[in-house]
């Protein structure tokens, strides 16, 4: 989400994806109760957007192919779309602000858009080809714009139009400009569905396409969001294809979200069963105390600097300091996983620099042996952590209040608010089931922060209430994907709901994998997704067109 990501990956108990600024309060209580062996609260796993894959990655679909160059380079993807700004409501839900409208941000890609002709009680009419609608989450829209290749290669087969539409707060669609921040009321999924909701019916009518079945795709929080948005907007969406959404990662869910299930998954990518190293996963969960011990002296601290990389100026004489390196290395361990794409990939980078192949068996390299002393361990660590936070082998050293690159800390703190309001999903780890340190989830404490810091107050149970939890029966046409090695696995709907209500799982995928590209190094799990995807969707359109030629538009 949330990833999200994505998003602020800066790992300290200060600022970290979804807990930003709270952090600051909460480090020294959380160093004190690590140090003297006590369970204190958990680290919000970081969400994520969408991988990028590598040039080196082979694709194996090139939508650029045939187009003119641009000063002898290729041309990229947004260079196939027409961007413009829509007039979107800032409050959708009351009159407060009377007609106070902001510029949202909106890609239309028509290369592949094709008119068609139907049947129509008995007589041929001719439409225009579906909509694939992209409902933006927590980032620029350009980045799924390049990187959404299920979209961009499923686009030809059925004619359709491409619609990537950002969402309010993140990128370029500011509703108060640099004031946004004073002004966060209006940031919610609500707001955000009615934006893409207002916008489909402009498209619709302004491109003379009042016919066209929309399906509407998302990943991760953009996941979530295009499947709320075919359960709110039944008659405006004919379908939703959600890859890796946790929808069912909140308070209130029956039977209850495992809160400790992200922290379970990370692990699991780290064991042989996933392809990593034997003795990685128990290596890691020893290394926490490995560095605890060596923090005591200061030749053992010197250690850890070395280890690390630390820069000349970063901080580690206090156990307070220890506990941010630690969770700043902690936080590796979840992007990795989430990223642990079988080619080398920038998306969880932002774009700014590749990942190897499954990142997560490159950093249990270091763990290969099956007694490690406390030395070892700490270096191992630092090594393992360094395929993150030093990707591009370039970095003379480190320096755990920061975050992998500067370009996902707004993003962060955005995401930070949202958490604070609706999106309030629990996580823990406790050293046991996972190959961490204990962090329960302490509901009062973060509600207490988010107070503190954002002046609001988490409605915890929101998002259960408002979009049916698990009692999703009355709804249609979603799939739902999520992959083996995906953390958000745990709070993702893994069977099928009803016989409309599809749940795919992809053996050996990570964070929506199935969304992305197709390249030369896929599973046959992903082709058989991505195939068994494409059937359902087709069956949506078709029987769409069905309903709307022949009077009835709207698809319950």
């Amino acid at each position: 989400m949330k990833r999200a990501h994505k998003p602020n990956p800066n790992p300290n108990p200060y600022r970290c994806r979804y807990q930003c600024r709270y952090r600051y309060l909460v480090a020294v209580v959380v160093s004190l109760a690590f140090l003297l062996g006590k369970r204190t609260e958990a680290k919000r796993p970081p969400t994520s957007l969408f991988p990028v894959p590598a040039h080196e990655a082979g694709l194996l679909f090139d939508p650029t192919e045939g187009e003119k160059k641009n000063n002898g380079r290729s041309t990229n993807l947004i260079d196939l779309c027409k961007e413009f700004y829509y007039d979107s409501d800032v409050d959708h839900f009351s009159w407060s602000l009377k007609s106070r409208t902001y510029k949202q941000r909106v890609f239309v890609c028509d290369k592949y858009w094709q008119d068609r002709s139907v049947d129509a009680d008995g007589k041929e009419k001719k439409v225009r080809g579906p909509i694939f609608f992209y409902t933006g989450n927590e980032a620029d829209v350009t980045l799924y714009l390049n990187a959404t290749g299920f979209m961009w290669e499923y686009a030809p087969e059925v004619g359709a139009l491409l619609v990537f539409a950002e969402h309010r707060y993140y990128g370029k669609s500011s509703p108060f400009g640099s004031d946004d921040r004073e002004n966060l009321q209006y940031l919610t999924s609500e707001q955000a569905l009615a934006d893409y909701a207002n916008l489909i019916e402009y498209i619709k009518e302004d491109w003379g396409a009042i016919d066209s079945p929309v399906i509407c795709f998302g990943g991760s929080y953009g996941g979530m969001l295009s499947s709320w948005f075919r359960m709110k907007y039944p008659h405006v969406v004919d379908g939703a294809f959600a890859a890796s959404a946790p929808i069912w990662s909140f308070l209130g869910e029956l039977p209850p979200y495992d809160a400790g299930s992200f922290a379970k998954v990370v692990t699991y990518d780290a064991t042989r069963e996933a392809g990593a190293s034997e003795y990685c996963a128990q290596n890691i969960r020893s290394s926490w105390v490995a560095a605890q011990n060596m923090s005591w002296t200061s030749q053992g601290r010197d250690h850890i600097r070395q280890a690390f990389q630390l820069c000349d100026d970063v901080p580690l004489e206090s156990s307070y300091n220890l506990t941010s390196l630690l969770y700043w290395a902690q936080t590796s361990f979840d992007y990795m996983a989430m990223g642990n794409y079988p080619y080398p990939s920038s998306y969880m980078t932002n774009g700014k620099g590749d990942l190897p192949a499954y990142p997560m068996r490159v950093a249990c390299e270091a763990f290969q042996s099956q007694r490690m002393s406390d030395a070892e361990l700490v270096s191992a660590l630092a090594q393992a952590s360094k395929v993150w936070y030093n990707y591009t082998n370039s970095m003379e050293c480190l320096d755990y209040r920061k975050g992998v690159n500067p370009e996902t800390q707004s993003v962060g703190e955005m995401w930070d608010y949202q958490f604070c309001t609706e999106m309030f999903m629990p996580s823990s780890r406790d050293g046991i089931h996972d190959m961490f340190f204990p962090q329960p989830f302490d509901y009062g404490y973060q509600i207490e922060n988010c107070q503190k810091v954002w002046g609001v107050t988490p409605r915890p149970y929101w998002v259960t209430v408002n979009f049916g939890g698990k009692d999703i029966n009355a709804f249609s046409n979603i799939i739902f994907s999520n992959g083996e090695y995906d953390p958000w696995r745990g709070g993702g709907v893994l069977y099928n709901v009803t016989e409309s209500i599809h749940a795919i799982f992809i053996d050996g995928g990570a964070h929506h994998l199935d969304f992305m590209w197709s390249t030369k190094y896929d599973p046959p799990s992903v082709l058989q997704a991505r195939a068994q995807e494409r059937d359902i969707i087709h069956e949506w359109i078709e029987d769409a067109y069905k309903r709307k030629v022949s009077g009835r538009t709207y698809s319950f």
